[in-house]
């Protein structure tokens, strides 16, 4: 294990199963890591960690709260998290936390597929760990059987048909991943209600307090951190419930706070666009027409 600027970084599958403690898996590109078998005192604690391979964690049992950071999330009857290269993470202090079971794949062994084209598209990689997928009862075991299939081809002897139908599982349950975060995001309409109205409480106060004036436009990146949310999951979530992604949503706040400035004020365009955050008023006026079919002045003139 290198240790750089306070970080573990783990570079390759087996350095990292050697850590747990675990016997070396048969492919050196990836490994199924079943928490229940890791000794205890094997567990890292505190310090970041960095891997240079793909985790996908299954909590198939857990039913009580995890702690991580400063929140509890409820794994009700199981969960998925994920993780890309080279993201730096906080190891849980719960050992508990460690129930389950671990995917790790390195990108090297999807490369010559057209998943190692594709994966990026599953934004959940990007997502919080805060934000992981809950399972239903029978997502659950939609999952528990396709990491039973991994399991029992890891388990045996490697030959030319192996890493086809280990990257064919692996896509699969990609796949299903994003059926079940699309569910969560319809289910879970209370929580996701109350996010979207603290984005709007958030993009009017922006520029009810004039912030615009000396931040500029509201951006994807200070939304989602003033929500504490991920920029993806923030992302995927809004363009599931409302069809827009952030930035669209952000455009279309600010094409409505234009409307009002147009119909209540003699602001010049000009004016108006400074005001909302442009630095060219033209960029402004192109966005209005793209937005209204409409340039600033003619919607204030047909306003009137």
């Amino acid at each position: 294990m290198q240790q750089q600027s306070n970080i573990n970084h783990i570079k390759s599958i087996s350095q990292l199963v050697r850590l747990l403690g675990v016997p070396a898996p048969l492919h050196p590109l990836i490994a199924l890591v079943d928490y229940n078998n890791v000794p205890i005192e094997m567990f890292p604690k505190g310090q970041k960690v960095s891997l240079d391979f793909y985790k996908i964690s299954f909590k198939p049992t857990f039913t009580g709260q995890i702690k991580y950071g400063q929140g509890y999330y409820d794994f009700e009857e199981g969960g998925l998290a994920f993780l890309k290269p080279k993201q730096i993470v906080f190891p849980p202090e719960d050992i508990e936390s460690y129930e389950g079971i671990a995917l790790y794949f390195h990108s090297d062994f999807i490369r010559n597929y057209p998943l190692g084209s594709t994966i990026n598209q599953y934004g959940f990689f990007s997502y919080d760990v805060s934000e992981a997928l809950f399972l239903s009862a029978k997502e659950k075991e939609i999952i528990t059987n396709l990491f039973a299939i991994i399991a029992n081809e890891l388990d045996n002897n490697i030959d030319s048909f192996s890493q086809d139908v280990l990257v064919s599982q692996i896509e699969l349950l990609l796949n299903y991943s994003n059926r079940f975060y699309n569910r969560q995001f319809i289910t879970r309409k209370a929580i996701n209600h109350d996010i979207i109205t603290s984005l709007d409480k958030l993009l009017n106060s922006y520029f009810e307090e004039k912030n615009s004036l000396k931040n500029g436009l509201p951006s994807v990146k200070y939304i989602s951190t003033e929500l504490k949310l991920s920029q993806r999951y923030l992302s995927d979530m809004l363009s599931s419930l409302t069809g827009l992604n952030t930035q669209q949503y952000i455009q279309n706040a600010i094409i409505e706070k234009a409307k009002e400035k147009l119909s209540t004020t003699n602001l010049s365009v000009s004016e108006i666009a400074y005001e909302l955050g442009f630095e060219h008023s033209q960029s402004f006026s192109k966005l209005f027409k793209t937005k209204t079919n409409a340039s600033p002045l003619e919607f204030r003139r047909s306003f009137n």
